[in-house]
């Protein structure tokens, strides 16, 4: 994973500011590119382990089938009222199917921390609820940007 931040160095989040955020956030935007080149963004909801992010996608969305043509991906997680509150992340790489499509949860243990975690995280379960419907993305970021404003000097 690269840190590709030139500008803005001073109010970007350390990792441990970026896992806290992740894992506390609860929606983010994805962008995907159309058959013709144009982005489509679509929120979703995710995981953070601390190295991927974990993305559970209805495998009839305009989201997955352009993904499966086009594995590039940008994500961004924001939070903030005010220009001096903001923060976020942006996540970009190549998406990746793993387990089957759409999940039945057959075994597969790649999926068994990601599902632990989005179970607690949005179900307040200790099990992943399957429907038939989701799949799981993989995204190993290529590359992190971040930002928080709370940083920034007052004046």
């Amino acid at each position: 994973m690269t840190v590709t931040q030139r500008r803005g160095r001073r109010i970007m989040m350390s990792q441990d500011e970026l896992d806290a955020f992740l894992a506390e956030q609860r929606t983010c935007r994805v962008a995907t590119v159309s058959a013709d080149g144009r982005p489509h963004i679509s929120p979703l909801w995710f995981c953070w382990d601390g190295t991927v992010l974990w993305l559970y996608s209805l495998t009839r969305s305009r989201r997955w089938a352009e993904l499966r043509r086009d594995p590039r991906i940008a994500v961004v997680v924001d939070d903030g009222h005010d220009y001096g509150e903001l923060r976020g992340v942006e996540l970009s790489g190549e998406a990746v199917p793993v387990g089957e499509e759409p999940r039945t949860g057959v075994s597969c243990p790649e999926l068994d921390t990601p599902e632990r975690m989005f179970a607690a995280k949005y179900f307040g379960l200790d099990a992943m609820p399957h429907d038939g419907r989701h799949a799981w993305l993989r995204l190993v970021p290529e590359a992190i940007r971040s930002w928080d404003f709370r940083k920034m000097p007052q004046g």
